[in-house]
């Protein structure tokens, strides 16, 4: 009978492996909705996902990676609902390539990576404080809003860091911060990164950043987990996943929610 249990544990824990991002969607139990914003004169598409939660939640603004708001990043605004937070991820390619309303319209993530580097900084900003608004809104949250962002998404976090002081909390898994002391200098939130070991471009900047945050007075702390790769939370989420970045994204998980869960 034992044997039999640990058997059916271990095929369990396979089949759940197997599961692909939209797999993952499909399956949840929470409320998933789509709202439209208008922005910059477009209209702009947030995947927004609520929690099962008998009181009002803080609500997180998830800035996705620079292949644009795909399965994945939608996966992971579902799994912060799971753990009890508002999430909503707009898709910041909305309506900005003609012919194309969202990401999913593109044809690969190599159209959209390159979409993504078209894009205006000043016209990010405006989007972000356009979702900004609605989560403070939102009437099952609490007026709190942090942002948490991907890659360029994580970059893009430290960014509206410098723009927003209303902001609780940045999190930035692995991107880079701004360089100048002008920009640094308006950051009034925390911000916490999250970093790959095996990720020699975006670690190489650390320091520097450390240094200036430190000069100016801002919090600034992170984790780096040893021989997690670049983009770990999403190839560590994976059926394929090497253990190196399944247990980075188990251990980042682990780390985030100790940040935010109080």
């Amino acid at each position: 009978m034992k044997l039999l249990f640990t058997i059916l544990s271990l095929v369990c824990s396979m089949l759940a492996f197997s599961q692909t991002d939209l797999d993952v969607l499909e399956q949840s139990r929470r409320h998933q909705e789509w709202v439209e914003l208008e922005s910059n004169g477009r209209t702009l598409y947030n995947f927004v996902a609520y929690p099962e939660v008998p009181d009002k939640a803080k609500v997180f603004i998830v800035i996705h990676e620079n292949r644009g708001l795909n399965d994945w990043a939608r996966r992971f605004a579902d799994e912060l609902a799971e753990k009890g937070f508002i999430a909503i991820a707009p898709d910041l390619l909305s309506n900005t390539s003609e012919g194309i309303s969202k990401t999913s319209d593109f044809k690969n993530s190599d159209a959209a990576r390159t979409a993504i580097y078209n894009l205006d900084q000043d016209q990010v900003i405006s989007d972000l404080d356009r979702v900004f608004d609605y989560a403070q809104s939102i009437a099952a949250g609490t007026g709190e809003v942090s942002v948490i962002g991907f890659c360029w998404g994580g970059s893009q976090s430290f960014k509206y860091a410098t723009h927003n002081p209303n902001l609780e909390e940045a999190f930035v898994f692995y991107g880079t911060a701004p360089v100048a002391m002008e920009d640094l200098v308006k950051i009034e939130v925390p911000v916490y990164g999250f970093y790959g070991g095996s990720d020699a471009r975006v670690n190489s900047t650390i320091p520097d950043t450390e240094q200036k945050m430190n000069r100016l007075g801002k919090f600034y702390t992170y984790h780096i987990y040893e021989n997690g790769g670049h983009g770990f939370m999403r190839s560590g989420a994976q059926p394929n996943a090497s253990p190196e970045n399944k247990m980075a994204r188990e251990k980042a998980w682990e780390d985030l929610l100790g940040l935010i869960q109080f």
